[in-house]
């Protein structure tokens, strides 16, 4: 539970108030509760898949099942490109945090106005993502107790943010403020969401990722990701309407563009100050070392244990899928977690430069998981779940759509930028699959990837036309009225191409018995 919740609390919390609430003034507590909804059936989903199939890198394994490797892998990037990427994001957050500190900014110049990494700013986050190495090539008993301890911390300081910035400094009035509820309107709240929003709440997935190496996870899987969400959930709604109501009433009279400050990213330390509580400032420059750093760590080793499942279905490098002789830890894929790391410091300098992308790439991988409950029920249904998702019939196809909706609302710049990291996956593919014997190569299954390509475009040339980064030709509601009925068919559609059941057993019988290559069999030539 500490594992999927010291993931979703982490930087979004620190900086995610502000960005939402510019994008959709008070009604940024709605665009906080339709996210929750959204990623709480996504939650469900992956809580019943990764307590029926408890093991490593879950994400990429359960589309693997369901759809064969060639799915596998494309679910299994997305989520490793995003995961990989989550660490310097959150060593960007500390040091942005960092930065505001007088006499830190007066010793060490750390960024440049424009947000971007200076030399001592590029040294330092190395420090900070060696650490994170570190302590995951150590053992997973190292990072549970490294993120449980942190993860008590950055739970209690923003319930002590939320209770005194209610009760030193509630002003009721900011809720209809600066051009009332909603002064952007559906299209604010809706903006909202990959501006920080769906950023803060992801996360929930690492318990999954980890699983492999959980003493009991059939019965402790399903109970991390539910409990995780829901307390994550509920904080964030009450530190945005904390936030809210702590605004100085007369920074709200021309609108929402700026309520705390000009390229302010510490607005609850900012609000402590001007309230006279500087000493929750304090705590709060603290946390911001811990919150960040924390997360930064757990999906360190969550991206780790996504390229050793990568590796095990072959579809990269087979060096990737070894562990330690003693602490059972793929060393390799953390090292590669680490190197890429590094170079994301370059192309994406900024905090909010690479949240979008992320964004976008947690839409996509969540949308995996649904369609493969569902084919997995039908093709695998007689396997025991220690969790059920309720009204799964519905709630499935439900959450593909969510998923869908956040990459749509994630911007037509996120996106085609996402297109072009998934061809680059698929590159890397085929380059490691030349480097494999023939004998040992695994169908791909493209009968049942006949809906990724679709999909992926569709979604792409949807952003084009959309109205959020693009060129805004589809009419308002209805963009969101095509983005569902093209979803819907895409899931039902998915759900008929799976593997038959036979087909299925054996992919989960290989894996339970430690297999790590597939062999062809007469059930794959036939469906592939």
């Amino acid at each position: 539970m500490f594992l999927s919740l010291g993931s979703i609390i982490g930087s979004g919390w620190l900086l995610g108030a502000l960005t939402t609430a510019v994008s959709a003034g008070p009604a940024s507590m709605v665009s906080w509760v339709l996210a929750s909804v959204m990623l709480v059936v996504l939650a469900l989903a992956h809580a019943e898949l990764g307590a029926t199939y408890p093991i490593a890198g879950g994400t990429a394994r359960f589309p693997f099942f369901a759809f064969g490797p060639l799915v596998g892998f494309t679910a299994g990037w997305m989520s490793w490109l995003r995961s990989v990427l989550i660490a310097p994001i959150e060593v960007e957050a500390t040091l942005s945090y960092l930065d505001r500190i007088g006499w830190v900014h007066d010793q060490v110049d750390m960024l440049r106005p424009n947000g971007t990494l200076t030399t001592v700013g590029l040294v330092i986050a190395s420090v900070f993502m060696l650490l994170f190495t570190f302590i995951n090539v150590l053992g997973v008993r190292l990072l549970a107790a490294t993120n449980s301890l942190s993860t008590v911390v950055k739970t209690a300081v923003p319930l002590l943010t939320v209770i005194v910035l209610m009760s030193l400094s509630f002003h009721g009035s900011n809720f209809t403020a600066g051009g009332g509820f909603a002064p952007h309107g559906a299209h604010g709240v809706f903006a909202a969401l990959p501006a920080g929003v769906v950023f803060a709440l992801l996360g929930f997935e690492q318990a999954i990722q980890l699983a492999g190496e959980a003493r009991d996870p059939q019965r402790d899987i399903s109970r991390a990701v539910i409990v995780a969400m829901a307390i994550g959930t509920v904080l964030y709604l009450l530190l945005q309407a904390a936030f809210l109501a702590a605004l100085d009433p007369a920074a709200l009279t021309h609108g929402w563009d700026n309520p705390a400050g000009e390229g302010n990213f510490g607005p609850y330390a900012t609000i402590a100050t001007a309230i006279g509580a500087g000493w929750l400032a304090t705590i709060l420059y603290v946390d911001a070392v811990i919150s960040p750093a924390g997360t930064g760590l757990v999906y360190m080793a969550g991206a780790a244990r996504l390229s050793y499942a990568m590796g095990r279905e072959r579809v990269l490098p087979r060096s990737l899928a070894r562990v330690g002789p003693r602490s059972g830890v793929p060393v390799v894929s953390v090292l590669l977690a680490f190197v890429v790391g590094e170079l994301a410091f370059l192309p994406f300098p900024s905090w909010q430069a690479l949240v979008g992308l992320v964004t976008s790439a947690a839409a996509i991988m969540y949308a995996f998981a649904p369609v493969a409950l569902h084919a997995l029920r039908l093709r695998d249904g007689d396997r025991p779940r220690p969790y059920r998702l309720p009204a799964w019939a519905v709630l499935a196809p439900m959450g593909f759509v969510f998923a869908n909706l956040i990459f749509y609302w994630s911007g037509y710049e996120a996106g085609w930028k996402l297109a072009l990291a998934i061809l680059l996956g698929f590159v890397v593919l085929a380059v490691n699959r030349r480097a494999v014997p023939p004998a040992e190569r695994a169908l791909l299954g493209w009968r049942q990837a006949a809906w990724i390509w679709p999909w992926l475009g569709g979604l792409v040339v949807i952003g084009h036309f959309g109205r959020y980064g693009g060129t805004r030709a589809l009419p308002e509601w209805w963009d969101l009225v095509i983005v569902i009925v093209f979803s819907l068919a895409v899931h039902y559609g998915a759900v008929r191409l799976a593997m038959p059941p036979e087909v299925v057993g054996a992919a989960v019988r290989r894996e339970e018995e430690g297999e790590a290559v597939p062999q062809s069999t007469a059930a794959d030539e036939g469906q592939s």
